[in-house]
């Protein structure tokens, strides 16, 4: 293994009461939650072939393309997401219900997956009890939205593609001896 410093967009999804479930429950729910990632990758123009994937039982963390265009993960991706969850979640009792966190900034290649400050950040941003009140403050709500701060400065500030950055609100994440600044999404998407 050679060193090398790569910088990529990289997304984390996790879904909500997944430890209470059934272990027939959470085998369906792993099929479903893979059906509306496909789905919203798809639709956003995004090639899930080209990802790494770091799977967990309940969630997955995805390093995109070096040449991905921003724009896609951070406007067309949640959008695709938000349609594709509420079209499974028509027929579907209980709900499936997600975290989802954004972040950039480089990584490199290690024996047991991607190493860097970007997988730390962007795992810390899903697993934050910020993201998690967020999603259990409205039970109809299907999806809560995380981006990291540089991430925020430099997508959403644009205002590219109809991004408001006053959707966006500051939070400051503290976990393991150290800060994770993010903005959580509380627009209509």
């Amino acid at each position: 293994m050679t060193d090398r410093l790569t910088y990529h967009f990289l997304i984390a999804v996790d879904i909500e009461g997944y430890s209470k479930l059934s272990t027939a429950q959470q085998k369906q729910v792993q099929q479903d939650l893979h059906q509306i990632l496909e789905t919203a990758a798809a639709a956003a123009g995004l090639d899930r072939r080209t990802w790494l994937r770091q799977v967990g039982g309940d969630g997955e963390m995805a390093i995109l393309p070096p040449d991905t265009d921003g724009l896609l993960v951070l406007v067309s991706y949640p959008r695709a997401l938000a349609t594709a969850l509420a079209e499974l979640n028509r027929e579907r009792r209980p709900p499936i219900r997600l975290r989802v966190a954004m972040h950039h900034g480089p990584l490199s290649d290690g024996l047991f997956g991607a190493v860097g400050q970007a997988p730390i950040v962007v795992a810390r941003l899903l697993d934050s009890q910020e993201l998690r009140d967020e999603l259990r403050a409205d039970p109809v709500r299907e999806m809560a939205l995380i981006v990291s701060s540089s991430l925020y400065s430099d997508i959403v500030e644009t205002g590219f593609e109809g991004l408001a950055p006053e959707e966006f609100h500051p939070v400051e994440i503290t976990a393991k001896g150290a800060s994770f600044p993010g903005r959580i999404h509380r627009g209509t998407r």
